[in-house]
C-alpha cells in the first residue's frame, strides 16, 4: 500500500503529515509480532506529534517484545478525498498498514472538539462507528485522555475507556488483550476481564436511567464492574518511562522541541481547572533525572530548543537547580530553553537571571481575571501588585512583549471585573514605561481572551455558562475600555458553547455527535471547519437542547454523568470550594496549607502537598 500512497502525496498540501519514516519512528516485522496497536490521535499531524503523551505511551508500547505500535492521524480534508475517491482506508505512518487490520485502536481525547474525528477516523477505516455494530472481527477501540474523565457522550462510540495515567494500565490492558487473542476468548469475556483493571471504564457494562426533566437518575453497573471506577495513577515519576529516544517530525510541528516534563499535578487549586483537579496529588521527577533526560533528549533528536512543561512550571521546587543544570549544558550549544505556565509571584530576577543566559523566548502570565475579588474566587489567588512585579521584572531584564490570559463568563464575573481586564493592561504599558530598560524598542502586549467552560470535577461543574449573546456583549464592553496599543484577541463563543456542551453531557449526546459527523462535523477545533448551526441542527434532530447541557446551573445534589468516574477528590469538597467561590474566599496552596481534598487517600505514601 506504501507506493499506492506514495503516489497521491503530490495531491496534498502537506504530504510530510503522512510520509511516514521520521528519525526515531519504530519499524518491526510483523511476523515477529503477535499484537498490533494503532494509536489514534484525532487531529493533524502537526498537533499529534506535539502532545508528549503520545510519544510516551507509543514507547512503552513498542518497548514489549511481540507488540508493535504505529501512529495514525486525522487526515486533512484534502487527504481524506483522496482516500475516499481512491476507496483506501485510513492507515497508519509506520507501516502503510490499513487501520482496520490492528488488533486495538487506541485513541487520546484531548479536546471535545475532536469526539467527531474519532467518528471520521472509524469511518475512513471501513470499521463501524458505533461500539454495539462491531464484532470480534474488529480492532477493540479504546481511548483515554482528559475527556475520558467525562466518557459519556462518546460511550457510544468506545468498547473501553482508560481514565487517568496511561502507562501502567495500558501495559496490563495490551497483556490481557493479548492473551484473549491467543486463547480465543471473545470480545464480551474480554471486556467484563478488563472492567476489573485498576481505571479502566467499559461503558457496555453500565445502565444509565433518566428523570422526566432528563437530568441523570441513575447509573448502575452490572457483571461485576466496580460502581465507581477510580482514576489510575502514576505515582513515582522517576521510575516511569520518558521518551528521551524519540521521533523528531519531518516537517514542522505545533511544539517543535524537546518536552520535559517537570512533574504532573498542581498545588495551587484554581476552581475552573479541570488538569488541576483530576491530576492530583502533585508528583516531581528529580532535578537530576531531568537533566540527565532533557540533555540525552537534545542530544539525540538534535532540537535547538528545550521546553520545561507542567501546569504550573515555576511551582517544581528545585526549578533553580535544574535551570542551572540546564542553562549550562544549553547555552555553550546556542540552544534556547523555555519557561511557559509560569506564575507572576514566581518570576524572580533570579529566575529572570538564569533565562536571560540563553535566548529569550515570550513570557506569560495569566492573571485569568481582571480584579482581586474575581481572582479570589476562581483561587487563583493573584495580586494585581504580583501581576505588575512580574512585568516590572521582565521589563527591567529588557523584554519587550509580554502575553496575558483571562477568561471572560467566570462564576460571579460583573461588569466592573470585565472592565478591570482593560485597566490592568494599561497597568502593564505604565510599568514598561516605567521600568523597561530598552524603550527604543517599543513594548507589545498581547492579551488573549478565553470563554469560560465548566468542566466536570471541578467546583465549578454545576454552574451554568453564559448565553453566546452574554459572551459577545462582555467582549464588546472589554474592547471599548482597551487601549488601542494593546493587541486583544479573544475566543469565539460558538465554539466554546458547542465544547461545554460535549464537556458536561450525557450518553444521550452520543447521537447528536452522529447526526453532526453525518451532517459534515469534523475537525471542529479548526475555526475554518467548524459549524454551529450544523451543531445545533443535529442536536435539535435528536431532540436535545444546547441550554440544557450548557446553560442550566446544576443542583449539587444531582447526579452527574461522570458521577461514576473518580478522580479520588470527593464531590463534597468540590462543593465546598464552590461556596468559596460564591464568597470571594481564597483556599492556600498545598505547600501553605492542607486543604483536605482527600486525594492523598488514592495511594499510600504519595503526599499531596509534595
Amino acid at each position: 500500500m506504501r507506493n499506492t500512497i506514495n503516489a497521491i502525496l503530490p495531491n496534498v498540501k502537506k504530504p510530510a503529515r503522512y510520509a511516514g519514516g521520521e528519525f526515531g519512528s519504530i519499524t518491526k516485522d510483523p511476523a515477529a509480532v503477535d499484537y498490533r496497536v494503532a494509536f489514534c490521535f484525532p487531529d493533524t499531524y502537526e498537533i499529534g506529534m506535539s502532545h508528549l503523551g503520545l510519544r510516551i505511551l507509543y514507547g512503552i508500547l513498542n518497548n514489549i517484545d511481540g507488540v508493535w505500535c504505529e501512529r495514525v492521524f486525522a487526515p486533512w480534508q484534502d487527504m481524506e478525498e483522496q482516500l475516499r475517491t481512491r476507496g483506501l482506508p485510513l492507515f497508519s505512518l509506520e507501516s502503510c498498514t490499513p487501520v482496520g487490520d490492528f488488533d486495538m485502536l487506541a485513541f487520546t481525547l484531548q479536546y471535545e472538539l475532536c469526539y467527531t474525528n474519532v467518528l471520521n477516523m472509524l469511518d475512513l477505516s471501513g470499521i463501524p462507528v458505533r461500539a454495539c455494530d462491531r464484532d470480534d472481527s474488529h480492532p477493540l477501540v479504546i481511548a483515554g485522555g482528559p475527556c475520558a474523565y467525562n466518557p459519556e457522550p462518546v460511550a457510544d462510540f468506545i468498547d473501553l475507556f482508560v481514565v487517568g495515567d496511561g502507562e501502567d494500565a495500558i501495559v496490563e490492558l495490551t497483556s490481557l488483550c493479548r492473551t484473549a487473542k491467543r486463547d480465543g476468548v471473545s470480545k464480551t469475556e474480554l471486556l467484563f476481564a478488563a472492567s476489573k483493571i485498576e481505571g479502566v471504564y467499559v461503558p457496555s457494562l453500565y445502565d444509565i436511567e433518566y428523570n422526566t426533566d432528563f437530568t441523570v437518575k441513575s447509573i448502575t453497573a452490572h457483571g461485576g464492574a466496580p460502581a465507581v471506577v477510580t482514576k489510575r495513577m502514576v505515582t513515582d515519576l522517576d521510575s516511569s518511562y520518558f521518551p528521551v529516544e524519540t521521533i523528531v517530525p519531518s516537517t514542522e510541528i505545533v511544539h517543535d522541541r524537546v518536552t520535559l516534563e517537570l512533574f504532573r499535578g498542581c498545588i495551587r487549586g484554581c476552581r475552573f481547572c479541570q488538569a488541576g483537579f483530576t491530576n492530583r496529588p502533585v508528583r516531581s521527577r528529580s532535578a537530576g533525572l531531568l537533566t540527565e533526560q532533557g540533555t540525552s533528549s537534545l542530544e539525540y533528536s538534535g532540537y535547538d530548543e528545550i521546553s520545561l512543561t507542567s501546569l504550573s512550571t515555576s511551582d517544581y521546587p528545585d526549578l533553580i537547580t535544574l535551570t542551572d543544570n540546564l542553562i549550562d549544558w544549553c547555552a555553550p550549544r546556542h540552544i534556547n530553553l523555555s519557561l511557559p505556565s509560569l506564575r507572576a509571584d514566581s518570576f524572580t530576577p533570579e529566575l529572570m537571571e538564569r533565562v536571560k543566559r540563553v535566548r529569550k523566548s515570550g513570557l506569560t502570565f495569566a492573571p485569568e481575571a481582571g480584579s482581586k475579588r474575581l481572582r479570589d474566587a476562581i483561587n487563583k489567588n493573584l495580586s494585581e501588585e504580583e501581576i505588575l512585579h512580574a512585568c516590572s521584572v521582565a521589563f527591567e531584564g529588557g523584554w519587550t512583549g509580554v502575553k496575558l490570559y483571562f477568561m471572560l463568563g467566570l462564576p460571579t464575573e460583573t461588569d466592573d471585573d470585565v472592565v478591570a481586564i482593560a485597566e490592568m493592561c494599561s497597568a502593564v504599558l505604565r510599568t514598561w514605561k516605567k521600568n523597561s530598560s530598552v524603550k527604543a524598542r517599543g513594548v507589545r502586549v498581547t492579551v488573549s481572551v478565553a470563554c469560560f467552560i465548566p468542566k466536570p470535577h471541578t467546583p465549578f461543574q454545576w454552574v451554568p455558562q453564559v448565553s453566546i449573546e452574554e459572551f459577545r456583549r462582555r467582549q464588546r464592553l472589554l474592547c471599548d475600555s482597551m487601549k488601542r496599543s494593546i493587541n486583544l484577541n479573544w475566543h469565539d463563543p460558538e465554539t466554546s458553547l458547542v465544547e461545554a456542551i460535549l464537556a458536561r453531557g450525557d450518553r444521550r449526546l452520543g447521537k447528536a455527535i452522529y447526526a453532526a459527523w453525518q451532517s459534515g462535523c469534523k475537525m471542529d477545533g479548526w475555526s475554518e471547519c467548524f459549524s454551529l448551526d450544523r451543531w445545533l441542527a443535529a442536536l435539535g434532530q435528536c431532540e436535545l437542547d444546547a441550554r440544557f447541557y450548557a446553560n442550566r446551573e446544576r443542583a449539587v445534589d444531582e447526579v452527574l454523568p461522570w458521577s461514576h468516574i473518580s478522580t479520588g477528590v470527593p464531590s463534597a469538597f468540590c462543593e465546598r470550594e464552590l461556596e468559596r467561590a460564591r464568597d470571594a474566599v481564597v483556599t492556600p496552596d498545598c505547600r501553605s496549607k492542607c486543604s483536605g481534598c482527600g486525594v492523598s487517600r488514592l495511594h499510600k505514601g504519595v503526599d499531596c502537598c509534595e
